[in-house]
């Protein structure tokens, strides 16, 4: 096909522009490798990494083992448990059933769950969602081998000695509900931030008693389906078979590693399992709206502050994300940390831009490299 000198200037021009973005996403892609480069992918555990822009995956990859016994590398297709970043996908939750008019955000939980322990005052299920609502956290349940702690409940396990929260003793969903129903507050609602994985667990229970299904439930039909997200669920049953599962690592005080994986299964302020290709999706939601009745207005509720009160480290909390400022970027993120797992999930919504880090260990740092890579993706 004949084309005049102009038509063939406009096809080169085409196919070096193609050639230099090609060029940058594979300069940046090594780059993001190389931030990784300490991890010993045949000998240690690590991490699973993707970094989406625009709607696509412009670098996904793993680092280490997915499972030391077999010898399986994560190469960033795996599932992992994420620990907190799960608090936003309850607090989604939460929205959908005020959205679907069966709570009012501003109601007294005990409206909703009158089983509860009399606190003598309102606890709003919005104070709850923003931590705010003084709640205690498991530092009350139990001081484990750290002894008793004043005023809390101090439980025991089934030998007499104090309760160790992690894979030591066993409560299950039913049994932890009965323990939490009886914790104090903290100190009234309505001081200040104060983060409660309780107060997140508790709402998993108010989804379960008003909807009549339980959070992983309800959550797969209005959540997870509606957005294609077909590896992520609530993790609410402790002998299930996880598919392509990334276990859980730390370090051994004589070197090397040993097995750190959680036999407690109540969720709400963790639980979720997803992987790096279903966050995308996840991710997604916050730019072309899909989830609830009215989707747009859905979002923007659920991007809203709680409240003013200022939260760890600076800036406001949003349904399970922490809102601040990033040299000059406005962020939302969140990390999570239980056995075996440390995990972050941050967007730059002004800019499209998310990195998602997600690691089956303990002596990683997500967060470090969720910075490290928006710093190198900023600066290029």
């Amino acid at each position: 096909m004949f084309k005049n000198q102009f038509g063939l200037a406009l096809v080169i021009a085409a196919s070096v522009s193609t050639f230099s973005l090609n060029l940058k996403a594979a300069n940046f892609s090594e780059q993001v490798d190389n931030l990784f480069s300490s991890i010993d992918s045949a000998a240690q555990p690590g991490c699973s990494v993707g970094v989406i822009e625009k709607g696509r995956l412009i670098h996904r990859s793993g680092y280490g083992l997915a499972n030391m016994e077999l010898n399986v590398k994560l190469d960033g297709s795996h599932v992992h448990r994420v620990g907190s970043v799960s608090k936003q996908f309850t607090a989604m939750a939460v929205l959908l059933l005020a959205e679907e008019g069966k709570i009012d955000l501003q109601a007294d939980i005990r409206q909703y769950l009158p089983a509860l322990k009399d606190y003598g005052v309102k606890v709003s299920v919005n104070a709850m969602l923003g931590h705010f609502a003084g709640m205690a956290d498991y530092d009350f349940i139990s001081g484990g081998d750290r002894g008793p702690v004043k005023n809390g409940l101090n439980i025991k396990s089934v030998a007499g000695g104090p309760f160790r929260l992690g894979n030591e003793d066993y409560l299950t969903i039913k049994e932890f509900y009965d323990v939490v129903k009886k914790a104090p507050l903290r100190h009234k609602p309505d001081q200040k931030w104060d983060y409660s994985n309780l107060a997140y667990f508790l709402l998993s229970m108010l989804v379960e008693e008003v909807s009549g299904e339980t959070i992983r439930e309800y959550a797969e039909k209005r959540i997870f389906k509606p957005l294609g997200m077909r590896h992520t669920f609530f993790s609410d049953q402790p002998t299930e078979i996880v598919r392509n599962r990334a276990s859980g690592y730390k370090p051994a005080k004589e070197g090397g590693y040993v097995t750190d994986m959680t036999n407690l299964f109540w969720v709400g302020d963790g639980g979720i399992h997803t992987t790096v290709d279903d966050m995308l999706k996840w991710d997604q939601n916050f730019y072309h709206p899909k989830v609830g009745k009215n989707p747009k207005q859905l979002l923007a509720l659920f991007n809203k502050p709680n409240s003013d009160y200022e939260a760890r480290g600076g800036g406001l909390y949003a349904n399970g994300q922490m809102i601040t400022d990033k040299d000059g970027r406005k962020s939302y993120a969140h990390g999570g940390g239980w056995l075996g797992v440390l995990t972050y999930y941050e967007r730059f919504p002004e800019h499209q831009f998310s990195t998602i880090v997600f690691c089956n260990t303990t002596d990683q740092k997500p967060w470090e490299f969720a910075k490290q890579i928006a710093d190198l993706y900023f600066n290029q």
